[in-house]
């Protein structure tokens, strides 16, 4: 027991004294370890080798100044002192920084004014980059992305090698610096918090679970009594009942007893004794009463409109007028909540014929679509595709004959990556929800456009490609499409297997549906079948992901199946619930000028009309249940809004519909229309704040000069800027902006990956390929894939071929040819025979090689 209380009393000294060092205490540290030792108690040891938050902040300064000064024996003897050991060579991140720093400190006086003395100091720093080359720099020789800065001691004049003239640039310092102030960040830690610390934050929790503990108890035995309350006067009436039944009267007295009783919990007690429960139908009424929901607030309905005077500009105004009534209209029907104000809003749009759908002039509304302008354009393909989002208006537009062509022609007519496309693609694949438009579409060619289209998925934004594969599925859910398909099934067949290796995982239901409805097409099984379909879909069938793991054994069995065409013409038309997708409006390009109108405050100002939105409202259908499996391939038209919302409600976080004001810009925080390229320029908060034209309070926090330009994007973009305003803002593409973006939310760092400099000879989609030959046929060799390329006009290295597959760990192997016994061995053994020849038997059984 003695020696129990000695280790406790040593415990509670360590404890103590780690808390005063945490807390900086030194002073109090050096007067306890003394009265310690004068008591003959055991001095407490530190644990560790942590420092403290001061400290730490003093290091990492001095090593931000050595890396400033270019003071290479400072910093790297702090380096060594403070960064952990097993930091530096184990940490791949560390090891790599490090290289760089040795190379930073190496060329330091190469960027200042290089004279005798720098010449002197240059040569004793490129002795020092040998050294670590040739001590902990040669673990990373074999890397290729260091290989070529091990000839840097050994050129002349570095500055004009076209292998390192990276290193010169102005930008490659300040980006050194700020990967070393992160992992400075992440390595200097500081200490633990002691136990005693921690000890104290238990107590604090144990005492306020104590306190939840009780009320939950409180709650329980409340719980509890009123459950044996309504146990003993429910068996009280059924004993009342079966009274009843063999001619006993019930009294008031006792009904009255019986709902003081049950109300007691609920009402106050002189309450329900003054309340007459002899009444019929009082104490149900009070039942009834208290589960009740409650009345949702009333919403106003917006103000009429003049749709001819709207009309009247909209045709004969300037182009700007225009694109500002168009953002207007737009804006009242994407911003409206849903419900009853935002279908009088849809019907007084479509009773008044606002996009002269039923009009007999010779320049309708719709016309818009080809004007010269292109803001004009883009903002009338908004506005269709807002309109094509509701039931109601999908049944409005349908009712153009002209409508699909004046799109299609858009679609094949606009810039790649433009919002005016993105939004005619959009109210396309809605609009193929109705059988009558999958008709016109599939007559159109549509289905011939969308293949070769997606032939190229790697150069579309996400929006544009989950949308253009979830209108071929539609379209190729109608026999017309699927015989379309089978006119030429091997190119087809390609496109889709190699969308299904796509990064993109959102468009795997649409692509797996396609599949599932084109392979009941004799042909096209046939093409499957020989282009090993099934072993291909088995490679991605091994993904962590159950549900398209049993799509795909759907698509295999339709393979297999030797079944008829299925019949599609009895299926329902276009019973999608409506769903506007949460970034209809966002990338505004339209900047407002000085005491400029627009949004609700135009229309209501300029445009104010009488009785314009009392039209009789058509009850909309409930979206009808979707009659299959999750498991299953699509095999019903969808659009991807309506399948998000009915597969993964659960993990937006936000809601699909949400009150906005009218004439805010539309936030763009949760933007669904993440990039596929790069690119970014520099630019400042103030000249994105002078551009959108928005209070200065919306731009606090933004970036400032100092950070570099993919950091400004991605600082822009959390403060709720959307893509089309820091494209202008930062003068790069949208494109560009969107990928820095997305590129942040996979890696978490804009940080660019080292490299040479040369692009790759082959494309991530010829990669994917090369990887599923080698999964498809494992004894497939280098050289044979360098054939297939060499079919496609593509020359490439074996060694290329080979690091493709070193990168999902595909490495050769190839049998030993090598014999156990060389000529050495022989000779050797020779020797021995010929030396104990002699010998007798018993030596040669001691022998080991007998």
């Amino acid at each position: 027991s003695s020696e129990r209380l000695s280790v406790k009393n040593n415990e509670a000294h360590c404890q103590s004294s780690d808390y005063l060092k945490y807390g900086e205490f030194e002073e109090t540290v050096h007067h306890f370890e003394k009265e310690c030792k004068n008591k003959g108690k055991v001095v407490p040891k530190p644990r560790g080798n942590s420092l403290r938050d001061s400290k730490t902040l003093i290091i990492q300064k001095d090593l931000l100044s050595s890396f400033d000064d270019g003071d290479f024996k400072v910093f790297f003897e702090l380096w060594t002192e403070f960064v952990p050991l097993e930091v530096r060579d184990c940490d791949p991140h560390a090891q790599k920084l490090e290289f760089y720093l040795h190379v930073h400190f190496t060329i330091f006086p190469l960027k200042i004014h290089l004279g005798r003395h720098d010449r002197a100091d240059f040569e004793v720093r490129i002795t020092h980059f040998k050294h670590y080359l040739e001590t902990r720099g040669a673990a990373l020789s074999q890397t290729t992305e260091f290989l070529p800065y091990y000839a840097l001691p050994f050129v002349p004049n570095p500055m004009v090698h076209p292998s390192f003239r990276d290193l010169f640039q102005e930008s490659w310092i300040p980006e050194m610096k700020q990967e070393l102030e992160k992992f400075l960040t992440v390595t200097l830690k500081v200490s633990d918090t002691p136990r005693l610390l921690s000890l104290y934050q238990l107590q604090l929790q144990l005492a306020e679970a104590e306190k939840r503990t009780s009320s939950y108890m409180r709650r329980f035995n409340k719980m509890q009594a009123d459950h044996h309350n309504l146990i003993g006067v429910t068996a009280e009436l059924v004993d009342s009942l079966e009274a009843t039944v063999s001619g006993k009267m019930i009294s008031p007295e006792y009904l009255q007893s019986m709902c003081v009783r049950l109300f007691s919990s609920q009402l106050r007690q002189s309450a329900a004794q003054s309340i007459d429960f002899t009444r019929p139908g009082t104490a149900s009424s009070l039942l009834r009463a208290s589960i009740v929901p409650q009345r949702p607030k009333e919403v106003p309905l917006l103000p009429s409109l003049d749709y001819d005077k709207l009309k009247r500009d909209l045709l004969g105004g300037s182009d700007r007028l225009k694109a500002l009534l168009l953002q207007a209209l737009c804006w009242r029907l994407t911003r409206s909540l849903q419900g009853e104000q935002r279908d009088t809003v849809l019907q007084a749009y479509v009773s008044n014929d606002l996009l002269d759908c039923h009009s007999t002039r010779q320049k309708p509304v719709l016309l818009l679509m080809r004007s010269k302008n292109e803001m004009v354009r883009q903002y009338m393909a908004r506005l269709i595709n807002a309109f094509a989002s509701l039931a109601e208006g999908r049944v409005y537009l349908s009712q153009v004959p002209s409508l699909l062509r004046l799109l299609i022609e858009s679609l094949r007519t606009e810039e790649k990556d433009s919002v005016s496309r993105e939004n005619v693609l959009g109210a396309l694949q809605k609009l193929s929800l109705r059988r009558s438009q999958q008709s016109a579409m599939i007559e159109d060619g549509l289905i011939d456009w969308l293949v070769d289209e997606l032939q190229d998925s790697d150069c579309l934004s996400d929006y544009t490609l989950e949308y253009a594969v979830a209108l071929l599925m539609n379209l190729c859910l109608r026999t017309r499409g699927k015989r379309k398909c089978a006119e030429n099934p091997k190119y087809v067949l390609k496109v889709l297997t190699d969308l299904l290796g796509h990064e993109n995982h959102e468009i795997r239901p649409y692509v797996n549906g396609t599949l599932y409805s084109i392979l009941c097409i004799h042909a096209v099984r046939e093409e499957a079948k020989e282009m090993s379909m099934e072993e291909i879909l088995h490679c991605y069938s091994k993904e962590e992901n159950p549900e398209l793991n049993r799509q795909i054994e759907f698509i295999i069995k339709q393979l297999n199946s030797e079944g008829p065409e299925s019949d599609d013409e009895e299926e329902d038309d276009d019973d999608e619930e409506d769903a506007i997708e949460t970034d209809l409006d966002k990338e505004e390009v339209l900047q407002l000028q000085p005491r400029e109108l627009s949004g609700e405050t135009l229309l209501t100002t300029e445009y104010l009309g009488i009785m314009t939105n009392m039209a009789t409202r058509v009850k909309r259908r409930s979206a009808a249940p979707l009659g299959r499996s999750v498991d299953e391939p699509l095999q019903r038209p969808v659009t991807p809004i309506s399948h998000r919302n009915t597969h993964i409600m659960g993990e937006v976080g936000y809601p699909l519909s949400r009150q906005r004001s009218e004439d805010s810009l539309p936030p763009s925080r949760y933007s669904s229309r993440p990039p596929t390229r790069s690119g970014s320029r520099p630019s400042t908060s103030e000249s994105l704040h002078h551009s959108m034209g928005a209070p200065v309070e919306v731009f606090q926090g933004l970036p400032s000069n100092s950070q570099r330009p993919q950091e400004k994007n991605v600082d822009f973009h959390k403060s709720g800027s959307s893509f089309g305003a820091i494209s202008k803002c930062l003068k790069v593409p949208r494109s560009s902006v969107q990928t820095i973006v997305r590129n942040y939310k996979h890696h978490w760092t804009t940080q660019p990956s080292y490299r040479s400099g040369r692009r790759r000879v082959l494309s991530p989609r010829d990669e994917r390929a090369l990887v599923r030959k080698v999964q498809i046929n494992p004894r497939t060799t280098a050289k044979d894939l360098v054939k297939v390329l060499e079919e496609t006009d593509t020359k490439v290295s074996i060694s290329t071929v080979k690091r493709v597959l070193y990168r999902p760990n595909l490495k050769g192997r190839s049998a030993r040819k090598k014999p156990m016994l060389q000529n050495c061995h022989k000779k050797a053994r020779l020797r021995f025979a010929t030396a104990h020849g002699d010998e007798d038997h018993t030596f040669l059984e001691k022998c080991p090689l007998v």
